[in-house]
């Protein structure tokens, strides 16, 4: 078994899976999924895309080809090799809610033409097209709608809430808060997601999703940015600036339809829960991690067993890591990793 990793480095690191390029049965190549893919694979997971508005908002037109023109390829390639796919959604799809929490039956509250626009409905045009191929080709397809999620190697210029809250904390700067920190958010911790990615892969075939998979326990950003300066020992104030267009003021998964289908272990370890507020366990700063651990944290997953080839273009390429008992069948697997860790400039 062969695990692959493809990744264009738009917002990715080498340095992120640099222990594991010595590993006989895993290969790092360098592409961007925009463009068409020639591998033989038995799975694919598609991560491709960035997930910070930092990022996404800086080229939004390949933003959107990432999404589209990459799922169209690589469906292509499930289709040619008959290989089993999972597409990486977001709960942007959800927009700003007028439904709270939301459920995977929710079409949405989206602006087309927003800033925005090109990661919400670059996003909703791939789960289309995922389910498209599914009803005319009929596509061993599943799909996960990503909610907050954080961890290890986040990029401290990532511009999402954690990383951005870290670093300015660990800085001594005020700590920026956007509207009047009343916006909640629901955090999972990567190790989590990325067992509930492989166990949704390994679900049956006609459990396709979506399927909606985060942390269900909901608190303010102005109680993220509290804890943080509490765990730091931080002097930082917290400081206040005007909202950006079409931020949600609410994000919060109902997470019933994996509680009653297959497990897919979505909720984050009862010792990463304090009173409700996760504990932003670690990040990555230029060249060295820095921890915020609060005691011996469970790690879900054990060993890094990989799964095949993880197809980064515009995405942080970060390990896909499994428990030691797991087995895979895939000789690839497209994953661009790092996309969806969270939902926006107040994720």
């Amino acid at each position: 078994m062969t695990s692959s990793v493809l990744d264009n480095f738009f917002t990715g690191s080498k340095d992120n899976i640099i222990d594991l390029l010595s590993r006989p049965h895993f290969e790092l190549v360098r592409h961007d999924i925009t463009f068409p893919l020639y591998v033989e694979v038995d799975q694919i997971y598609n991560l491709a895309c960035p997930a910070s508005p930092v990022h996404y908002q800086h080229d939004p037109v390949q933003t959107t080809k990432t999404s589209v023109h990459g799922a169209i390829n690589m469906l292509g390639l499930a289709k040619r090799t008959g290989a089993r796919i999972l597409q990486a959604s977001t709960s942007e799809v959800y927009g700003d809610p007028q439904i709270h929490p939301q459920p995977e039956s929710y079409w949405g509250h989206v602006n087309p033409v927003g800033a925005r626009s090109c990661y919400d409905e670059g996003k909703r045009c791939a789960e289309t097209l995922f389910f498209d191929y599914l009803r005319q080709h009929n596509l061993p397809i599943k799909v996960a709608r990503i909610f907050n999620t954080y961890g290890p190697n986040m990029h401290p210029n990532d511009g999402r809430v954690v990383s951005n809250f870290i670093m300015q904390a660990l800085r001594e700067e005020d700590i920026t808060l956007f509207g009047d920190g009343a916006q909640t958010r629901s955090f999972c911790y990567v190790d989590d997601l990325v067992e509930a990615l492989v166990a949704l892969m390994e679900t049956e075939e006609g459990f396709t999703g979506p399927v909606n998979l985060g942390n269900p326990n909901e608190f303010t950003i102005r109680e993220l940015a509290e804890k943080v300066i509490a765990l730091t020992g931080s002097g930082s104030s917290l400081v206040y600036r005007p909202l950006p267009s079409d931020d949600p003021m609410q994000r919060q998964p109902d997470i019933g339809l994996a509680r009653s289908g297959p497990r897919l272990g979505t909720e984050e370890s009862s010792s990463r829960k304090d009173s409700g507020v996760p504990s932003p366990t670690s990040a990555v700063s230029s060249d060295r991690t820095f921890s915020l651990r609060r005691g011996a944290s469970r790690r879900v997953s054990g060993r890094c067993s990989g799964t095949g080839i993880h197809a980064l273009p515009s995405g942080r390429a970060h390990r896909h890591c499994a428990g030691p008992r797991r087995r895979y069948r895939a000789s690839a697997t497209v994953r661009a990793a790092g996309a969806d860790r969270g939902t926006g400039s107040t994720r």
